[in-house]
C-alpha cells in the first residue's frame, strides 16, 4: 500500500488521489443520497461522547494511535482539547445554545396553540476549508457540520499530518448505524489543486473558509451562485485600559499573559492596546511599565521557528517605528534578543501587529472610540476591558457598536466557553436552515409532524439492569453542578426516593411532555386547566405539570391538591375551569363530594389524570354522571426517569406511546433477563438520554406490560406498550399469587362498584388474612361482594377452602384509606405482616 492511499477519507474508506479525484465527479449525487435519510442528533452525540471516552484515555489503543498522527512540537494536550470539545455536555450545551434544543431538526410547534411546524434543517452539503497547521479547527468543523446535519466534505492541508482523517474515521466508526460515515469526506490536497476545490465546491450549499483575506478571495471565486460563504477569517483584537486600572500591576500581569498565550496566534490575541488618555506622557510611561511586565513573562517555545516573511516583518515595523521616535511619535522599547516589543504610538489608529509578542500602545479616549474603530468594525473581534464596573458596561456597549463582538476582562481574551459565538454568528446557524411547515385543524394532536413518517430508533442499550436501590446508590456520585433540582418520590411503592435534575434536562423533560399531553387531546388554546397534583414535600407533581403547562401556554388556576374541596370546587365553578389535571384518588373525592355544585356547573369536559388509573366503571360513573367527555392518561413515567409514555386519541386503558426521543424500552421476561417474545407480559425495562451527568440505562421501573404490534390508528410511529400493572401488585399470600388488578376487575365487573379499592394483608395466630377495603358496597352488601370475589378468582378460593386465608369485605370512609403523605396516591396494597 502506498503512502497515497491513506491521504482521503470518503464515506468509510481510506483511498488514494485517483479514486478521490474519480468520486468527486459524482459528488452531486453522493450528497444527494446521503440526504435521504436524516440524521438523528442523538447519533453524533452519542458517538462523539465515545470518542471523548477514548481521547482522554492515553492507554487506549485508538488515543495511541491518534497520537502518532501529531504533527512535530504537538502534544497530547491537543487530544485533551479534542475530548473537551466533543464531550456530551458541551456538544449539548452548544445545541441549546445555538439551535434551541437537542433535536432541533424535528419538526415540533414554537406555539402549541398553532399548527404550525418549525425546525432547524441542514443546508445540504457543508464544504469545509480548513487552515494549516491548525489541528483542532479541521476535525471540530466538521463536528458542528454533522451536529447540522449536514454532509461535509472537508479540505485539509497538504502539509497537514492526517490527524483530521483517522479522527473523523474513529468518529464514525463508533456509530454504529453508519449515518456518520455517509456524511464525512475529508481530502488532504494543496489549494493549488484548483480543479479539485472547484469540484469540492461546486454542489456545496454553505462553504467554511478559515483564513486570511487572500485565502477567502481564493475559496470564493469557487462559490457558486447562492451558496452560503461562512468566513471565519484573521480578526484584530485590543485592550482597553482606564486609568485607574492601568496604575495596578495586576492589570498589566494579565495583559501580559494574554499577549503571551500562543504567542499571539490566536485571533483573540491583544495586538493594540488602548488607553482612555489624550496625555502621550501616560502612553509612553505605560508603554516603559507594560515593557518590564513582558520582560517577566516565561519565554516562547518554538520561536526561531519565523519563516522568512515573518520575520522580515517583525524587522520592518520595529524599524519603521524607531525612525519615527525623531519625530515625537512613537517610542519603542524591546527585548535585547529581540523576543518581544512594545511600540508606543501617538496615534489612535488601529494598526496590526507583526504578533510574536508585539504590542502596540495607543491612546484613545472614549469620546473618539467609535469614530476611530468603527471603520474597522470587519476586521474587529475582543475586546479586553479594564475598569470599574460602569467603566466595562460603557465602554462593552461602545466596542461593541463600534464591531467588536467579544468582550472579555484581561488575562481571559484567549478564553471561552462552551456554546460561545464565533465571531460574532453561531456556526450551527450558519450551517443550518430555519424551515417552517404550516398545516390545519386535522393536525391539532399531533404534536411532532416526523412521528408521522418515522419513528426514533436507537441501537439497543447494553450494560447491567439497574434497580431503585442501584439508581439511588448512583445519586451519590452525581456531580452537584449537573443536580440543579431535587425531587422526592411519593413513596407509594415503598420508602420515597431522591432524584436529581439538571434544569436542561428538567426542561427537555418538560417539553416532551407537553408534546405528549397535545397529542392526547389537550387543547392549549381553548381548554381552562386546574392544576390539582400534590405538592410540596419535594413532590414533583404539581410543579412538572405547571411546567408543562406554562411550555404549552395553557390557561392555567395552580390551585394543587388540598382537603378543603368545597373551596376549590367554588374556584373551578368561579373561574370556569373546564379541564382537570390530578390523581385518580383525589379527583374522585372532589366530584363526589362536590357533586351537587359540579354537577349544577356542568362545565368539566376533560380529565386527564397520573399516577394511578381510573377503573373501567369509574370512567363510566365520570362520563354518565359528570358529563366528562375525555378520560385520558396526562402521561405515564416516574420521579426517577421523567415522562416515560404518552397517550393518543386512540388510545385507552394503559395503552401508551413511548416518549421515543428520551428512552429506550425493552420487556424482558419476569423470571429471567432475557426479552419476552412479541406480545408478551414481561418487565418495562427503560435507559434514558435525557439526564445531564448521570447514566440512567435498562432501568428496572417495577411496571409490568406489553408491546403492542402494528401502527397506531393515530398515524404516529412511535412504539405502542400497554401497562398492565406493577410489579407490586402480584402479591404472595397463603402460598398462592395474588393480583390486586384481579380483585379490581371483579368489584367493577361483578358488583358495579366504581369506588376506590384497597388490599390490606395482615396475620394472626392462626392464618394470614386478607382484608379488601371498599367505600361503599355499591350494588351488592360486603358478604355479596366477598361471595363474588371467591367465585370469580379461584386461587383466593383455593386458599379459603384450605384454611390457610381468611377473606375480609370491610367498608370504609374514603378518608380512612392509607395514602402516601407527599403525593397523596392510594395505596394499592398494605402490607403489614412483618410489622
Amino acid at each position: 500500500m502506498t503512502e497515497s492511499v491513506q491521504h482521503h477519507y470518503w464515506q468509510g474508506a481510506f483511498i488514494d488521489d485517483e479514486e478521490a479525484g474519480r468520486r468527486l465527479t459524482g459528488l452531486p449525487a453522493t450528497v444527494e443520497a446521503a440526504l435521504a435519510e436524516p440524521l438523528d442528533t442523538e447519533t453524533v452525540l452519542a458517538a462523539c461522547e465515545q470518542l471523548a471516552a477514548v481521547l482522554r484515555d492515553p492507554a487506549h489503543p485508538t488515543h495511541i494511535r491518534l497520537a502518532g498522527h501529531l504533527a512535530e512540537g504537538q502534544d497530547e494536550a491537543v487530544l485533551t482539547e479534542l475530548a473537551a470539545f466533543l464531550s456530551r455536555p458541551e456538544l449539548t450545551r452548544k445545541l441549546r445554545r445555538e439551535l434551541g434544543g437537542t433535536a432541533p431538526q424535528r419538526l415540533t410547534r414554537p406555539d402549541a396553540k398553532e399548527t404550525v411546524y418549525e425546525a432547524w434543517a441542514p443546508v445540504g452539503l457543508v464544504a469545509h476549508i480548513a487552515p494549516g497547521n491548525a489541528a483542532t479547527v479541521a476535525p471540530l468543523s466538521l463536528v458542528e457540520g454533522l451536529l447540522a446535519g449536514n454532509v461535509n466534505v472537508l479540505k485539509t492541508s497538504s502539509a497537514d499530518t492526517l490527524l483530521a482523517q483517522h479522527l473523523l474515521a474513529e468518529l464514525a466508526a463508533l456509530d454504529p448505524t453508519g449515518a456518520i460515515a455517509e456524511r464525512v469526506i475529508v481530502l488532504r490536497f494543496p489549494s493549488s489543486r484548483q480543479d479539485w476545490l472547484s469540484l469540492m465546491c461546486a454542489p456545496a450549499d454553505a462553504v467554511a473558509v478559515w483564513g486570511g483575506e487572500a485565502a477567502v478571495e481564493g475559496v470564493a471565486a469557487h462559490v457558486p451562485p447562492g451558496c452560503r460563504l461562512v468566513e471565519w477569517g484573521h480578526k484584530i483584537s485590543f485592550a482597553y485600559l482606564t486609568r485607574d486600572a492601568w496604575q495596578e500591576a495586576g492589570t498589566l500581569n494579565a495583559l501580559a499573559a494574554d499577549v503571551c498565550l500562543h504567542e499571539q496566534q490566536a485571533c483573540s490575541s491583544p495586538q493594540v492596546v488602548y488607553l482612555d488618555t489624550e496625555d502621550h506622557g501616560e502612553v509612553f510611561a505605560f508603554a516603559e511599565r507594560f515593557a518590564a511586565a513582558l520582560a517577566q513573562m516565561p519565554p516562547a517555545t518554538g520561536e526561531d521557528d519565523l519563516g522568512p516573511a515573518e520575520a522580515a516583518e517583525l524587522t520592518t515595523t520595529e524599524l519603521v517605528a524607531r525612525l519615527e521616535e525623531h519625530l515625537g511619535l512613537t517610542r519603542v522599547i524591546a527585548a535585547p534578543d529581540g523576543s518581544w516589543r512594545v511600540m508606543a504610538d501617538t496615534r489612535p489608529a488601529l494598526t496590526a501587529s507583526p504578533l510574536h509578542r508585539s504590542v502596540w500602545v495607543k491612546p484613545l479616549p472614549r469620546k473618539n472610540l467609535l469614530a476611530t474603530l468603527r471603520p474597522m468594525r470587519r476586521y474587529l473581534q475582543t475586546a479586553g476591558i479594564a475598569g470599574s464596573r460602569t467603566d466595562i458596561a460603557e465602554l462593552s456597549r461602545l466596542t461593541l457598536t463600534a464591531g467588536a463582538t467579544r468582550v472579555t476582562p484581561l488575562g481571559q481574551m484567549l478564553g471561552s466557553y462552551s456554546g460561545e459565538p464565533h465571531d460574532g454568528v453561531y456556526a450551527l446557524q450558519r450551517y443550518s436552515r430555519r424551515v417552517a411547515v404550516q398545516t390545519d385543524e386535522r393536525f391539532a394532536t399531533t404534536a411532532c409532524l416526523d412521528d408521522l413518517t418515522r419513528p426514533v430508533t436507537f441501537p439497543a442499550p447494553t450494560g447491567p439492569l439497574l434497580d431503585k436501590a442501584a439508581v439511588q446508590q448512583l445519586n451519590q456520585s452525581v456531580d452537584r453542578r449537573d443536580a440543579e433540582l431535587y425531587f422526592r418520590s411519593g413513596g407509594s411503592t415503598g420508602k420515597p426516593a431522591l432524584s436529581l435534575f439538571s434544569y436542561d434536562g428538567y426542561d427537555t423533560q418538560m417539553r416532551a411532555a407537553a408534546r405528549g399531553l397535545l397529542t392526547a387531546g389537550y387543547d392549549p388554546a381553548h381548554d381552562r386547566t386546574a392544576n390539582l397534583f400534590y405538592c410540596g414535600g419535594m413532590y414533583g407533581g404539581f410543579i412538572s405539570f405547571f411546567s408543562i403547562l406554562e411550555r404549552l401556554g395553557g390557561t392555567q388556576l395552580p390551585i394543587a391538591a388540598g382537603p378543603d374541596h368545597q373551596a376549590t370546587a367554588e374556584i373551578l365553578v368561579t373561574h370556569q375551569a373546564d379541564t382537570l389535571f390530578g390523581m385518580p384518588s383525589y379527583l374522585w373525592q372532589l366530584l363526589h363530594e362536590q357533586a351537587d355544585l359540579l354537577r349544577a356547573y356542568g362545565g368539566i369536559r376533560k380529565v386527564f389524570y397520573g399516577g394511578e388509573h381510573f377503573t373501567t366503571e369509574q370512567r363510566r360513573v365520570l362520563t354518565e354522571t359528570f358529563g366528562i367527555e375525555t378520560i385520558r392518561s396526562i402521561t405515564y413515567g416516574s420521579t426517577d426517569l421523567g415522562p416515560l409514555g404518552y397517550q393518543c386519541t386512540e388510545s385507552t386503558g394503559g395503552v401508551h406511546h413511548l416518549h421515543a426521543d428520551l428512552h429506550t424500552m425493552e420487556i424482558l421476561q419476569t423470571d429471567a433477563d432475557q426479552p419476552v417474545a412479541p406480545g408478551e407480559i414481561g418487565r418495562l425495562v427503560f435507559s434514558t438520554r435525557a439526564r445531564r451527568g448521570q447514566n440512567l440505562g435498562r432501568y428496572v421501573i417495577g411496571d409490568l406490560g406489553r408491546a403492542l404490534p402494528g401502527p397506531c390508528p393515530c398515524g404516529n410511529q412511535a412504539p405502542r406498550f400497554e401497562l398492565l400493572g406493577r410489579g407490586g401488585d402480584v402479591m404472595r399470600v397463603a402460598s398462592y399469587f395474588l393480583n390486586y388488578r384481579r380483585f379490581v376487575a371483579i368489584a367493577g365487573q361483578d358488583c358495579g362498584y366504581s369506588g376506590e379499592l384497597q388490599v390490606l394483608l395482615s396475620r394472626s395466630s392462626v392464618r394470614e388474612q386478607l382484608t379488601i377495603r371498599v367505600e361503599t358496597a355499591g350494588t351488592a352488601g360486603p358478604q355479596e361482594m366477598r361471595a363474588a370475589f371467591l367465585a370469580g378468582y379461584e386461587e383466593l378460593r383455593s386458599a379459603v377452602a384450605d384454611g390457610l386465608l381468611d377473606l375480609v369485605v370491610e367498608v370504609v370512609d374514603g378518608a380512612a384509606f392509607d395514602r402516601t403523605a407527599t403525593s397523596g396516591k392510594l395505596r394499592a396494597v398494605v402490607d403489614t405482616r412483618h410489622c
